[in-house]
């Protein structure tokens, strides 16, 4: 015959009473579910559902307890342990702190809910310890009423409890805001949260003040500074109250495509290549006063002449020389081949992202075809009509992203080319000449990136020498046009 009992639980907070009936047979303890539940000063009411009220958990005595981190707001997965309270066969009870933690919003104090014997420390000083995973063992001494830990805050309210629980519902809500509405008798239940899945805010609290009362209240206590007392003829002058801002903007998240998407491929095996980087200034001066001759002229062919036709063909004519920076290696890097063509590209920022298209066959280009070329490269690009010719197929890579500004930049080499350059923006710079006076000088600065596995510092610092060479003295170029 199966001895009955009766078990009566109580909630810290809440105060609440639930009445229940169990039996033991066989040292196996049965609980039926509640029947009622007893609010002090309220009428009784049927509960069907108590594990939406509370949970309970018999712990016989003598029993260990593992004591679990339990969620501690704001979304926090995890914290560093930074004090512990006890050690290995201190005794506690209720409510006695028994650690200290530390996340990345806020350090918080654990409490024990139960009275025993700290038997063992699953974390060292400093551990990361994860929120619902074993925090100590404790040997409790007597039945216990919860499996949940405890972190210290404020005590709500017998209304605001009810409210909540009742209805089977959580509010969402930091300590320090139920603190706020503690101090000052609101029902939690009737602000409407406008965080994230209806967090209330503090924000919130203060409205609703200010709706009820006519004024906003501060969000926590301070202490008051006295004012120095006034002059006789002075008049006090009333600070406007200023409402506190509420963003209601919401994260987006959307699946990466098109050009980004290949982006994604690209630059993750660029990631494979050990980049050699190497930088130097170029005067310009000479070059831009040809291009303000030539300006005119092309223009009147219908072609808008930039300073990107004399870079690629300069490019080129240094690729004759230094045909390694115009080649290209297998995945395993045991062939080196080495393309016959001058197909450099242009990094060209557009709408739809970041994209590459190339001129082909540079080295049998005059300045005029590079121009025409490239306007019709920029005109696609801008339309998002360009082929897919146009994409692939490039040898060498100029990034011109001091057009946008910067000086300096790392360029990051385009699998599977060898090499990159960027150009900084053109400055107007004092720089002193052959007679030792000063001038203002047109300085570009350039950002070489090699693939540091075939191309050695010096082969890329000799390219960059003669690529500068042709652009401070535009003439050169006319040795070695073709």
């Amino acid at each position: 015959m199966a001895a009955a009992r009766m078990l009566r639980t109580w909630s810290k907070n809440a105060r609440l009473l639930i009445c229940v009936r169990s039996f033991q047979t066989r040292g196996i303890v049965h609980v039926l579910k509640p029947k009622c539940v007893y609010f002090f000063g309220y009428p009784s009411f049927n509960y069907s559902h108590p594990h939406h009220l509370l949970k309970t958990t018999a712990a016989l005595h003598g029993q260990i307890v593992q004591f679990k981190l339990s969620d501690i707001g704001e979304g926090i997965r995890e914290v560093t342990v930074k004090e512990w309270y006890v050690k290995e066969g201190d005794t506690v009870s209720q409510f006695d702190s028994i650690c200290e933690v530390q996340s990345d919003k806020a350090s918080v104090t654990i409490t024990s809910r139960y009275d025993g014997v700290i038997k063992k420390l699953y974390y060292n000083l400093d551990d990361i310890a994860y929120v619902g995973k074993p925090l100590v063992d404790i040997e409790t001494e007597a039945l216990k009423d919860s499996e949940e830990d405890v972190v210290e805050t404020p005590a709500v309210s017998h209304d605001e409890h009810t409210h909540q629980e009742i209805k089977g519902q959580k509010t969402l809500a930091t300590p320090a805001v139920r603190r706020l509405a503690m101090e000052n008798n609101i029902k939690l239940s009737e602000v409407v949260g406008s965080g994230k899945d209806g967090r209330i805010l503090k924000e919130d609290i203060l409205n609703y003040l200010e709706k009820q009362t006519g004024a906003i209240l501060p969000p926590s206590p301070k202490a008051e500074v006295m004012p120095p007392p006034p002059k006789p003829k002075d008049k006090t002058i009333p600070m406007p109250i200023s409402k506190p801002p509420v963003f209601i903007g919401k994260d987006k998240t959307e699946p990466i495509k098109g050009f980004q998407k290949a982006m994604v491929k690209t630059m993750s095996a660029a990631l494979k290549i050990p980049h050699f980087g190497y930088c130097d200034e170029v005067d310009l001066t000479e070059l831009v006063k040809l291009r303000e001759e030539l300006k005119p002229i092309a223009l009147a062919r219908g072609i808008k002449l930039s300073f990107m036709p004399f870079f690629l063909k300069a490019a080129s004519l240094g690729l004759l020389q230094f045909p390694i920076l115009n080649a290209s290696v297998d995945e395993g890097c045991q062939n080196i081949t080495y393309k016959a063509s001058h197909n450099i590209g242009i990094a060209m920022d557009t709408e739809q992202g970041l994209i590459v298209p190339n001129v082909k066959n540079v080295q049998i280009c005059s300045v005029f075809e590079i121009a025409t070329e490239l306007n019709r490269l920029q005109k696609l690009g801008t339309a998002g009509q360009l082929s897919t010719t146009d994409l692939t197929g490039g040898t060498f890579t100029l990034s011109n992203i001091g057009s946008i500004g910067g000086t300096y930049a790392k360029p990051v080499i385009l699998p599977p080319e060898v090499a990159i350059g960027a150009l900084g923006s053109i400055k107007a710079l004092p720089r002193f000449n052959q007679k030792g006076e000063v001038y203002p000088a047109q300085i570009m600065n350039v950002s070489w990136s090699a693939d540091h596995r075939i191309i050695d510092g010096a082969t890329m610092s000799r390219f960059s020498n003669l690529w500068k060479s042709y652009l401070e003295n535009p003439s050169f170029m006319l040795l070695d046009l073709k």
